[in-house]
């Protein structure tokens, strides 16, 4: 087998083998070397040769780490890796062309900032899949990255390309001279200081405690494949008071349950949800026991055709619905809605539906666990508890995304409620990935995040990014937990991804010289 071939095969497996949560982090700061060595070597080849080293390096990859959304969809599986790896291969055709037009060095800096561009975009796009992100490598060691909180996970990825870099160029010196480089000594002073920062941050953190929030979490374990959608709102009601019904004696401020728990039928009509009968039941139950209750439902609402929105679907009968998936907080001044916003491509929203859905009609990806195209809305909601703690209600895949979380908290969360069902990939990496993931959240916010998850896994996460409870995948059960609600507002809340607007001005600069400057 060719070297190259090789080459490309032991990047895509390295840092498959350093991802969360099974995998051994300090891979990642090598894993790239090969890959490095491919690019350099393979430059000078043919577009559709160079093109399809690299794609096969990063299909292997996504294959090791995200191989089970077979579980959800095979052709989603397929689709999501094809259009990713797609996508890192386009980095790469722009990188070739800069370091080809404006020489090495600057294409060592030009790769770092257009792949962070690349993960902003994948951020964003129709087709959002940031599972792989590269700052997302540290979930499982977030004693590391407490930094975060300045940089978010950019900041991580330009770590590990900073030090990948800086290995490969020790490397190439080693080989041309057969002596030790000492730019060997360098790549190791930059994992090292970044490490010894992150724990100087944390023992310098101080938690504010003046306030407290007791927090019950449930965690039903439905089936979504067998039974979830055939269950009605009353037989889910009371399921929910026998399962909590041991825990009120702990005198839980909230009652969380996982995203879409309530889902009969089509839906609840969101236009008569504060009259209806479950939310009127929920209402009494909680004010009863001195409580409220923060649950995931579906939603929907009907239009005259001349009426529709954009996000409206038409059914067979004629009449034209929006459908949500949606968490509600019982408030005895009137309910308080969120409609879940960041969607899952595919049966959640389907993007150039224009053009796609005459292809492929519906056959997509499905991660989230609900049906039909859902509507979105523009603002992040905080919900305001009867002891005056703000909560947010973050669903299922929304707490993948940063800078939509910090949303959250610019508009007054003290506390992050994930709502989510995680049972559509089985007991699989997916779910622990996706938990892993929220203690990324809790570290860029500094904020205590509790999740409930229908299947696993549900638990509390500290500031920190540190669990203090959990309920394990697959189990039926409840937790209780205080927590303490967080006020202050960390660099990168107030600043968002700051470092891909300053590397995506650099990126264009130079984008933009490499078409107009001949190299000598």
């Amino acid at each position: 087998m060719p070297k190259k071939i090789i080459l490309s095969l032991l990047f895509g497996v390295l840092l498959g083998l350093s991802w969360p949560t099974a995998g051994f982090t300090p891979l990642i700061f090598v894993a790239l070397v090969p890959f490095l060595w491919v690019i350099e070597s393979t430059k000078s080849d043919g577009f559709w040769i160079f093109s399809a080293r690299i794609f096969l390096g990063f299909f292997v990859w996504n294959a090791i780490t995200t191989w089970w959304l077979w579980n959800a969809t095979i052709f989603g599986m397929f689709f999501a890796m094809f259009v990713n790896c797609s996508m890192m291969t386009l980095v790469l055709l722009l990188w070739r062309r800069v370091d080809i037009k404006l020489g090495r060095k600057a294409g060592l800096i030009f790769l770092p900032i257009t792949w962070i561009c690349f993960e902003k975009l994948n951020l964003n796009w129709g087709f959002s899949w940031p599972w792989l992100n590269l700052g997302n490598g540290f979930a499982s060691n977030v004693d590391w990255v407490q930094w975060y909180e300045y940089t978010g996970i950019f900041g991580g990825t330009l770590w590990i390309w900073v030090v990948n870099i800086s290995f490969y160029n020790a490397m190439k010196d080693y080989l041309y001279s057969k002596k030790i480089s000492k730019r060997l000594i360098r790549p190791f002073v930059l994992i090292v200081i970044p490490i010894s920062l992150s724990f100087f941050i944390k023992n310098q953190f101080e938690q504010e405690t003046e306030e407290t929030l007791i927090v019950t979490v449930v965690q039903p374990n439905i089936d979504p494949y067998k039974e979830k959608y055939g269950q009605t709102n009353q037989n889910q009601y009371d399921i929910l008071l026998e399962q909590i019904g041991s825990e009120l004696s702990k005198k839980p401020s909230i009652i969380i349950t996982p995203e879409t728990y309530f889902t009969e039928g089509a839906g609840t009509n969101l236009s008569l949800i504060e009259d209806s009968k479950l939310y009127k039941d929920l209402l009494n139950y909680a004010n009863s026991n001195n409580t409220q209750l923060l649950n995931g439902i579906q939603l929907y609402k009907t239009y005259a055709k001349n009426e529709r929105t954009k996000t409206a679907n038409r059914l067979n009968n004629g009449i034209w619905v929006d459908f949500y998936n949606s968490a509600f907080l019982t408030d005895s001044t009137g309910v308080q809605l969120y409609h879940k916003s960041k969607l899952v491509a595919g049966v959640e929203t389907l993007p150039f539906r224009n053009v796609i859905e005459p292809i492929l009609g519906n056959i997509m990806l499905d991660f989230g666990g609900t049906v039909l195209t859902r509507a979105t809305q523009d603002e992040r909601e905080a919900f305001p508890l009867y002891n005056n703690v703000s909560i947010s209600p973050v669903i299922c895949y929304e707490s993948v995304y940063g800078e939509f979380v910090t949303g959250y908290v610019r508009n007054g969360a003290q506390v992050l409620a994930i709502m989510t069902n995680d049972a559509w990939w089985g007991d699989t990496a997916g779910h622990k990935q996706h938990m892993a993931y929220a203690s990324l959240r809790a570290i860029e916010t500094r904020r205590p995040v509790v999740r409930s998850a229908n299947t696993g896994i549900s638990g509390f996460i500290t500031p920190l990014g540190e669990v203090t409870e959990k309920l394990n995948y697959n189990k039926k059960g409840i937790l209780t937990s205080t927590v303490y609600p967080q006020s202050a507002v960390t660099l990168y809340v107030r600043y968002g991804d700051y470092i891909f607007r300053l590397g995506g001005f650099l990126a264009g600069l130079m984008l933009l010289f490499s078409f107009s400057h001949r190299k000598d």
